[in-house]
């Protein structure tokens, strides 16, 4: 990821406390979703907290659309295993009421929560609760008066509406902020975030990419801009925005995390995409492998080969694999053969294997 001369700009930003985690501060980048279920509904909502608990969702964000959500969003603040972030837009007083209630921060777009009066009394319900706030900005929450300025392009409008954003908080000594600037395009994502970390070096970021679409274009998206960006030091914490159950975004979240090796969570398989030597079902040997790693936590690198030219040579790295032969499988750990089964056998002998190794 290139040699940094002195801190990263992760490192350098002020570290915030949503619930018990850590954003900013050179704190490890977290991982966020959203719930989809209606609010006003917890026994709904809170098994879709739990189902993004276990895939490693650390922050989750519920919407609160009407009063009506309040009761419910207070019964899920109460039981939920995760910090519950309130995400309000439009009327002000229900962020003011979402605080009140036990919300471990707040999602804000100043640019559509009202004037100045609403935006303030948002921070001072923030300040007696001791939570912070996440400024959102997009292309529908600008800053009025920045919008309004014909000399801007959009990018720098998000920028500046931003930065104005942030410094009226600031003004009002208000500084546990983490800022979010979000766009559907890749290079613009990229672009503004690359210009508020050197604007606000002192602010926790907050990336993604909005309207992303479905699993296959929003992986893309969101592994290229958050890739780039988090490469550079640039990020503190994450939401993969897919139109897809919200347990897809954190997995997609945490192999992007794993491959820029940042964080692991749990196994990684390495994997060839197979050739004319392969001679075995490697696509559903590499789904099987997949479907019983998933209850294992080691953060361990297993191999699944298509034929032996691909297994411990190129695999070598992995902490322990499989290349399958002609009605065989070669099982090996640091690049070493350490026995040879029936192909009926590879799955439940690298299973024992990684049971005895990684317990």
């Amino acid at each position: 990821m290139g040699e940094q001369n002195g801190p990263s700009p992760r490192e350098r930003t002020k570290r915030v406390r949503v619930g018990g985690v850590a954003i900013g501060g050179g704190a490890p980048v977290s991982v966020q979703s959203m719930t989809t279920t209606p609010t006003s509904d917890p026994v709904a909502t809170l098994a879709e907290i739990d189902a993004l608990e276990r895939a490693g969702c650390e922050i989750v964000r519920l919407a609160i659309p009407s009063a009506a959500s309040l009761d419910g969003f207070r019964a899920c603040c109460e039981a939920s295993p995760l910090p519950v972030v309130a995400d309000v837009h439009f009327d002000h007083r229900l962020a003011i009421e979402a605080a009140r209630l036990g919300a471990a921060g707040l999602r804000v777009n100043p640019g559509n929560i009202g004037d100045d009066s609403k935006v303030d009394a948002v921070i001072d319900a923030a300040g007696e609760a001791g939570i912070p706030i996440r400024i959102g900005v997009n292309a529908g929450s600008l800053d009025p008066a920045v919008d309004a300025r014909g000399d801007l392009d959009h990018e720098s409008k998000i920028v500046e509406s931003a930065v104005s954003f942030v410094r009226h908080f600031e003004e009002r000594g208000f500084f546990d902020i983490v800022l979010s600037a979000k766009t559907h395009s890749v290079p613009e994502t990229v672009a503004v975030n690359r210009r508020l970390s050197r604007a606000l070096p002192h602010v926790p970021l907050h990336l993604g990419v909005t309207e992303a679409g479905g699993p296959t274009q929003a992986t893309v998206k969101n592994s290229v801009a958050l890739g780039i960006l988090l490469s550079e030091g640039i990020g503190d914490t994450i939401r993969v925005s897919v139109t897809a159950p919200p347990v897809e975004e954190v997995e997609v979240a945490w192999s992007i995390l794993s491959a820029l090796g940042l964080r692991r969570k749990g196994p990684e398989i390495v994997s060839c995409p197979t050739c004319a030597r392969c001679t075995i079902d490697l696509l559903a040997l590499e789904a099987e492998v997949e479907r019983r790693l998933r209850g294992i936590a080691a953060p361990i690198t297993v191999a699944v080969m298509g034929c032996e030219v691909n297994g411990p040579g190129e695999a070598r790295a992995a902490d322990i694999g499989v290349a399958g032969g002609k009605g065989r499988g070669v099982l090996f750990a640091g690049g070493e053969r350490i026995a040879v089964v029936s192909r009926d056998e590879i799955v439940d002998a690298l299973m024992d294997q990684i049971a005895r190794r990684f317990p």
